[in-house]
């Protein structure tokens, strides 16, 4: 129904901020189409809750994996593995559309392509995917460097990106990494190095990403698996190399086969990084990696 005094069903904008704050308001404010009618209450302010916490949370996890993290430490993006060229063309891609979104006073764009960026880019992709590297590889080795210097080029561009619809939610997340600083409000739009990468490619495999998990799902379901890092899985084509897939599928072993299948894998769980690999002889020994890191 619509607001009305004389109903007395209108809803106090401080009432809101006292129970979800602010930001929210603000978020679900930048949500909605402002040339049509509003629609607020409870069920959709949820919504923009939960949309708002998976954002917090994605800045959460940016500052714990970039605890320490020093310009000694940084990569070129030259010499970074394809994933991480891969994140940051896609980074740039973002970029373009927020600034176009910006131009065309579009903010319902500009904070979907903020949320679906964190949900589905970050969270469901390169932070499940990576976490391995980022817990379990030498701090000199490569690939965790490439990763750790990814994720500070996502941070300040993520950061400012957010800053104009978290007001406050930004300014805690720069002030929390850099307390001695200015005001993340007093920072300009981020300027991206550009990285080249094989959209089209990366756009494959992640589909077959999609179709590997929801083979491995109903094996899970069964018990016949506990995580998708217990199965081995063919496919009729590999886009790129087996061990590389396996790595991003998140699984025991990819290898090529008449068509997508799953499995158990006979293989053995290392004590340390908890994958199943060829080279662990029992359950809890260290695979190489591991045995050279902790050496």
């Amino acid at each position: 129904m619509k607001m009305s005094k004389s109903l007395g069903n209108t809803i106090n904008p401080l009432d809101l901020m006292r129970d979800y704050g602010a930001d929210i308001l603000r978020l679900w404010a930048l949500s909605v189409d402002f040339t049509e009618d509003h629609r607020i209450g409870d069920e959709i302010l949820k919504g923009v809750a939960d949309q708002y916490r998976k954002l917090r949370n994605s800045f959460r996890y940016l500052l714990g994996a970039l605890d320490g993290f020093d310009e000694a430490e940084r990569v070129a993006v030259a010499d970074m593995p394809e994933l991480e060229r891969y994140m940051l063309h896609l980074l740039a891609e973002l970029d373009a559309k927020l600034r176009a979104a910006v131009k065309d006073f579009d903010f319902n764009s500009y904070t979907r392509l903020l949320s679906d960026f964190a949900n589905n880019d970050l969270s469901a992709f390169y932070f499940d995917i990576r976490k391995d590297s980022l817990y379990c590889d030498a701090p000199t080795s490569v690939k965790r460097r490439a990763c750790r210097t990814v994720f500070d080029t996502m941070f300040h561009a993520l950061v400012r990106y957010a800053a104009p619809v978290l007001v406050f939610t930004a300014e805690e997340v720069w002030q929390t990494r850099y307390p001695d600083s200015e005001s993340v409000h007093l920072l300009e739009w981020p300027v991206l190095e550009p990285a080249a990468a094989d959209a089209a490619l990366w756009a494959q495999v992640r589909a077959l990403r999609t179709q590997v998990n929801e083979a491995i799902e109903p094996l899970r379901r069964d018990k016949q698996l506990r995580t998708s890092m217990d199965a081995d899985v063919t496919l009729p084509a590999l886009p790129l190399p087996a061990d590389l897939l396996a790595e991003l599928f998140i699984v025991a072993r990819v290898a090529p086969g008449e068509a997508l299948r799953v499995s158990p894998t006979a293989f053995h769980k290392c004590g340390r990084c908890w994958r199943l690999l060829p080279e662990v002889t029992a359950d809890g020994e260290l695979c190489g990696r591991c045995a050279e890191v902790v050496a």
